[in-house]
């Protein structure tokens, strides 16, 4: 079983409980369509778990076959600069039938973000470091596609339905010494 090589830090985008007993990683792709399916499962998860679950999204952009993936990406840490990175992903992914430069744009315009600064963090990717390091994590962790997740360092076997994915996040609470 493949377990998650990069330990959760400090650079990572984190939602929920700081000391959750279970931590959700996702490698994942704004263009992926499976993504999409996948976040309202996780924001369910959320709800669900409450404080009980922390996750994490880590960038995995498939830039031969979503040519949007990356600027995307790129306009997320973008946000997150600015304290909305989750508010930006989210969006993203609810609108990802009409991706493009243009959403992004007005995505950052409706959190109150600066379009030009938006528009000269993607041309001069300056958070591609931030992204390749999450990309080249994933490689050493097993990630060959998108969405990927893994449950407290172990990779996630099976589908991401909100069963499967919270029969595995369940079993992790189950199994943690602070689950008591």
């Amino acid at each position: 079983m493949s377990t998650l090589k990069v330990p959760v830090n400090a650079r990572d985008h984190k939602r929920g409980g700081e000391s959750a007993s279970v931590t959700l990683v996702e490698y994942g792709d704004y263009q992926c369509p499976f993504c999409a399916l996948a976040n309202p499962v996780v924001r369910s998860l959320e709800s669900l778990y409450g404080q009980k679950l922390c996750v994490v999204f880590r960038h995995f952009p498939l830039v031969e076959v979503h040519p949007f993936a990356a600027s995307s990406a790129e306009a997320t840490e973008y946000a997150g600069d600015q304290g909305v990175f989750w508010d930006m992903h989210d969006a993203i992914f609810l609108n990802q039938h009409r991706l493009s430069m243009q959403l992004l744009f007005a995505i950052a315009g409706t959190l109150k973000l600066s379009q030009i600064a938006l528009r000269e963090s993607i041309a001069r990717s300056m958070h591609a470091d931030k992204i390749q390091a999450d990309f080249i994590g994933g490689v050493r962790s097993g990630v060959n596609g998108t969405p990927t997740f893994f449950v407290n360092g172990l990779r996630h076997q099976g589908g991401f339905s909100a069963r499967e994915l919270g029969m595995s996040i369940q079993e992790a609470m189950d199994a943690s010494p602070s689950a008591a």
